[in-house]
């Protein structure tokens, strides 16, 4: 947390199958605390992390090994959509609880300007639709590396803060049109794409407007009431 009184917050979500303690999240955590004085607060998916696996959460996790293992790519999205529509689903209300947690606390309050920080694939797939329903968030990151469905799309289409968009070009599960379509999709009037080569797992960053978040939360901060 940030020592600053009502300093901007930045929500971070996690990819699929890691947790909100991974070594990256955690050392981009610590880069906007103590580069720009932000709060960072990471919270773990349903079924993920320390949290407790539902029936659902076991059985989609073995379907879609299942799937990989057979080289099912059908039945593998198919799994995959439904799941994290699932997951969105629950993961939704959990952080706007959050948020209301947050916005109770002194040092934080409902001035402190919010921001969605939330990595490729299944923490875009949950920031898209938080983000589409949550006014308190005024600017967001997100990335590709997921299924993108109607739905999504949907979601997209009713976004309007700026947006920065991450897209692994040689991702081996997902078609990169579906991410660039998906990002055509926003209406934001200020949206940048940034594409790096590099698989689902293993891409090297480069090029990045590092100061995003921090240029519009900052001014989110200092604009008149």
């Amino acid at each position: 947390m940030s020592s600053v009184s009502h300093a901007p917050v930045v929500l971070m979500g996690h990819g699929g199958g890691l947790h909100k303690k991974t070594p990256a999240l955690a050392a981009r955590a610590r880069d906007v605390v103590t580069t720009w004085g932000f709060h960072v607060v990471a919270i773990d998916a349903p079924g993920h992390g320390d949290r407790e696996r539902s029936a659902e959460d076991d059985r989609a996790r073995a379907d879609l090994r299942q799937a990989h293992t057979a080289g099912d790519a059908e039945r593998f999205e198919m799994v995959s959509v439904r799941y994290t529509a699932s997951l969105a689903e629950r993961a939704i209300h959990e952080w706007q609880t959050t948020l209301d947690a947050l916005q109770e606390l002194p040092e934080i309050g409902t001035e402190a300007p919010i921001g969605y920080g939330g990595g490729i694939s299944m923490g875009t797939a949950i920031g898209i639709p938080l983000t589409a329903i949550e006014p308190r968030i005024t600017a967001a990151i997100f990335g590709g590396g997921f299924f993108v469905n109607e739905a999504l799309m949907e979601a997209a289409r009713q976004i309007t803060v700026p947006i920065q968009f991450l897209l692994p070009w040689d991702d081996e599960y997902v078609d990169r049109y579906s991410s660039l379509a998906l990002f055509d999709a926003f209406a934001s009037k200020e949206k940048t794409l940034h594409a790096n080569p590099g698989d689902h797992r293993s891409v090297r960053w480069i090029g990045l407007d590092n100061e995003f978040l921090a240029r519009h939360l900052t001014r989110a901060a200092t604009a008149p009431a």
